[in-house]
């Protein structure tokens, strides 16, 4: 099949959205299908062919509520022009699938729609937008859904949508199976001994980051290092966190606790092996649709603690592999933890080894049968030529 995914930021670029659509892309290449992924133009970007994937990239940002910059028209026509049999667009409120919302009935081929959470259906600019979205959703074959309990998913049972199917995000077979050639607590110096709590997302200031500093500030367990990895996407938060965390090491009590923060930017293999030699993943994040690094954590055989965040709770119902931390949401939607009953959490799973074990065992199991990336590209690829 010629198949055609669209998303507003792939390879080189890292994020949720990128690396479900990569490990999509790459692996249906893999099994001989054409496809090409349409994205955002980024200058670092060298290549247009990656693993197999062909990559097609525009000039244009924006979105349909805050307008579009770029030539619109060259993204349309190759829509229009190019002969796919399958087009999936990855993700609602951007402009790789805003701008084929209006060429739906001119589209032939079989039209397939991952919503991705509808992170703006709450504010009020956007009303306008999702008036209009039943309609949308109508026109395409398909409409993927990453959780069963979740506001995109809600919104289409509440407006009677009938192309509704749940396929959820995962983990890489292919990284977690692997072993790390080396020492990864040594190479961070992290002594064999200390408890290791690790957090794992990008500096964008919603992925909980001072969050998770403040709870491991209060939590009482002696003997313990938090490592947090991110790719820096705001400058002023990574400084500042940098500092918390200086302030933090150089505090007489957590000097004579043992207690330490690190603060770090790791390539993939070493994050992985560090997720994999934690004790516990905490990952406070303020807003997610259906986070991976949860099913990372289940494959890294690693116990989490999360916030009440995207479909969290139902990630935990799945795996087994975690528990939720005791969550409050704000006006906008966003989840912060309550911090104290958080560090307690905290404390007692770093001091339950028996917990750990289990929720580690559970999660493992669970990501092993229903999970790894491999298994979830056959049900897209299934769903492609009109099955399920």
């Amino acid at each position: 099949m010629k198949i055609l995914h669209t998303v507003e930021f792939y390879a080189p670029s890292i994020g949720g959205s990128q690396e479900v659509v990569r490990q999509i892309s790459e692996r249906m290449a893999a099994m001989g299908h054409d496809v090409t992924v349409a994205t955002s133009f980024l200058p670092e970007r060298e290549f247009s062919t990656l693993n197999r994937v062909k990559i097609k990239q525009f000039k244009i940002s924006g979105n349909e509520v805050r307008g579009y910059k770029g030539d619109v028209k060259e993204y349309q026509d190759f829509i229009l022009t190019s002969k796919f049999d399958v087009v999936m667009n990855y993700a609602a409120q951007e402009w790789t699938a805003d701008l084929i919302f209006p060429l739906l009935d001119k589209i032939k081929c079989r039209k397939i729609f991952v919503p991705c959470g509808y992170s703006a259906l709450s504010d009020p600019l956007y009303s306008e937008y999702f008036k209009k979205m039943p309609n949308v959703l109508r026109q395409y074959d398909a409409t993927i859904y990453l959780a069963n309990k979740y506001r995109d998913i809600d919104f289409a049972r509440q407006h009677k949508i009938k192309n509704i199917h749940i396929v959820p995000n995962g983990a890489d077979e292919r990284e977690f199976l692997n072993d790390y050639d080396g020492d990864i607590r040594s190479e961070l110096r992290i002594p064999q001994e200390s408890k290791m709590i690790m957090h794992l997302g990008s500096f964008t200031g919603l992925k909980g980051q001072s969050e998770a500093i403040e709870i491991y500030r209060r939590t009482k367990s002696s003997n313990t290092v938090l490592l947090m990895v991110g790719n820096v996407f705001n400058q002023s938060l990574y400084r500042k966190l940098r500092m918390m965390a200086t302030r933090f090491n150089l505090t007489p009590a957590n000097i004579r606790s043992k207690k330490r923060i690190l603060i770090k930017q790791l390539d993939r293999r070493r994050t992985v092996a560090s997720l994999k030699a934690a004790d516990v993943f905490l990952f406070p994040s303020n807003i997610e649709a259906s986070p991976l690094v949860l099913f990372e954590a289940c494959a890294a055989k690693t116990p989490f603690l999360t916030t009440d965040v995207g479909n969290a709770q139902e990630i935990v119902k799945w795996t087994q592999g975690g528990r939720v931390l005791p969550t409050s949401f704000d006006g906008n939607g966003y989840a912060h933890p309550e911090v104290r009953g958080s560090a307690k959490m905290l404390d007692d799973l770093l001091s339950n080894e028996s917990e750990c074990s289990a929720l580690a065992g559970k999660g493992y199991s669970a990501w092993s049968k229903k999970f790894r990336w491999d298994k979830i590209a056959s049900q897209y690829l299934t769903l492609y030529k009109g099955g399920l």
